[in-house]
């Protein structure tokens, strides 16, 4: 059997979109699982628009979500020369001819087609003229089939018709001797042999244009597969307004890339009632069969729990490691140079039930860089009050004389402290927060003490005796 071969080629005009970052993944897929080959191309044709920025947004993108490309990345403009000849190729056997029409001509008979109720397609006043010697403004066109029908068997969308009457002779090179996209995508997918072009179903148009091209270039067919669009929840295409639509803007939002991954193939496929897949579950489970071919609704929320639940059974230490360029972005950077990666990810196992993004994590762990912490000034007035002076001190006093720092240690003595006091346990267990974190929320007060150590817990508990005894 051949070798299964798919590609997934952005233009390069801006960030990289959501969108298309689903495309690439279940085409990323379908080649592990088949144990073939994912080529990256970038179709940057489009010399207006397209930016170098924008191609360095794509691999940066491509590689946060772990979607690693076989061959690639290729780029379009650096191919001119073999679009340029196959399409006189198609002009020597009679497939292509030269086109003279004046883009303002075509402009008035479009409009004029259109006033009628007619199909604004090329009225092809130039197929049987047989132009050999060309002016400089002159475009290259091919010569569409003009009867019967082009039947798709999308692996997605199932078997489409379409009839060859509506098709128009599409230009394939342009007077400046640039190729149109249909066909150097034509051209990029015969040479690179893909066998599966997986796209969005806003190419299916494209897809009867493309295919007699490929037969009259004499190449075989690819198996065209469809993906439905993702929409916002008003239903409407997905766009800035329904939220972010640039994978690295989640990435700065504090989402982890598998979270991502995990939930970008769940719009629209799935395998039973599972919600979560580590990578390699993907990979075997996958199938076009389980791919819907209505659109996918995104919904933020389902995302947010994802990622939460992400959060909390990805290895800390490699949260830790997602975490440190965000904490250095809210000027921790001195602070996290001073700590090794297992306190970081002892500080993650603290914090990661409470967090559903780094970004919510960085807020959380904040109180823990450093030798002495931000007060809330609301919560100290509340807690650090004169009337705790004494109990603090004494428990302070206790803490100092222990021989050992441990949570067990630590937290056996100061139930002890309460029960011989007779003080209920929040009388001085918020006061106790408040010094130790600055705010009147934290995790369990012992792995607190643990995190911080010993010397850091005495200091913190002194400073904020002064701060009670002020």
């Amino acid at each position: 059997m051949t070798q299964v071969r798919v590609r997934f080629a952005p233009s390069p005009t801006g960030f990289l979109h959501i969108g298309g970052v689903r495309t690439a993944l279940f085409n990323w897929l379908y080649a592990r699982q088949q144990n073939g080959i994912f080529v990256l191309r970038i179709e940057d044709t489009d010399q207006d628009r397209s930016t170098d920025e924008s191609i360095q947004a794509i691999i940066e993108g491509m590689k946060w979500v772990g979607l690693d490309w076989d061959e690639g990345p290729f780029r379009q403009t650096e191919r001119m020369a073999l679009y340029r000849s196959h399409a006189l190729a198609l002009l020597d056997k009679g497939q292509a001819y030269w086109c003279v029409c004046k883009a303002e001509e075509l402009e008035a008979r479009r409009k004029e087609a259109e006033a009628k109720g007619l199909s604004p397609r090329y009225d092809g006043r130039c197929r049987t003229l047989g132009i050999t010697n060309p002016p400089g403004d002159a475009a290259l066109r091919f010569k569409a089939p003009q009867e019967g029908q082009i039947v798709v068997d999308d692996v997605i969308k199932g078997k489409i018709t379409f009839d060859n009457s509506a098709a128009d002779d599409l230009i394939i090179l342009r007077s400046n001797g640039y190729p149109t996209y249909n066909f150097s995508v034509v051209v990029d997918d015969a040479l690179m042999h893909i066998t599966h072009v997986i796209r969005g179903d806003d190419h299916l148009t494209n897809t009867p244009r493309q295919i007699p091209i490929f037969q009259a270039l004499g190449f075989p067919v690819p198996q065209f597969g469809h993906l439905p669009m993702i929409l916002g929840s008003d239903k409407s295409r997905l766009s800035k307004r329904h939220g972010a639509t640039s994978i690295m803007a989640y990435k700065d939002m504090g989402y982890l890339p598998e979270a991502m991954v995990n939930y970008l193939v769940r719009l629209g496929w799935s395998h039973g009632d599972q919600e979560l897949f580590t990578r390699q579950e993907l990979i075997e489970k996958f199938s076009w069969k389980n791919v819907q071919s209505s659109p996918a609704v995104f919904n933020p929320e389902k995302l947010l729990w994802i990622n939460a639940e992400y959060i909390k059974t990805t290895p800390p230490s490699q949260v830790a490691q997602a975490l440190v360029p965000l904490l250095e972005q809210a000027g921790l950077q001195e602070q996290v140079k001073a700590v090794s990666v297992e306190w970081l990810a002892q500080l993650v196992v603290l914090v990661k039930e409470r967090a559903k993004t780094l970004v919510e994590m960085v807020d959380w762990v904040r109180p823990y860089f450093g030798e002495s912490v931000l007060l809330e000034e609301e919560a100290a007035k509340k807690f650090l009050t004169p009337a705790i002076v004494p109990v603090l001190g004494k428990l302070i006093a206790r803490f100092e004389a222990l021989p050992a720092f441990s949570k067990q240690v630590w937290e056996e003595s100061f139930k002890k402290f309460v029960e011989e006091e007779g003080i209920k346990m929040g009388q001085i267990a918020q006061p106790v927060r408040v010094a130790l974190t600055g705010r009147t929320a934290s995790p369990g007060l012992f792995e607190v003490m643990e995190v911080l150590g010993r010397d850091r817990t005495l200091l913190r508990l002194r400073r904020g005796l002064e701060w009670a005894t002020v």
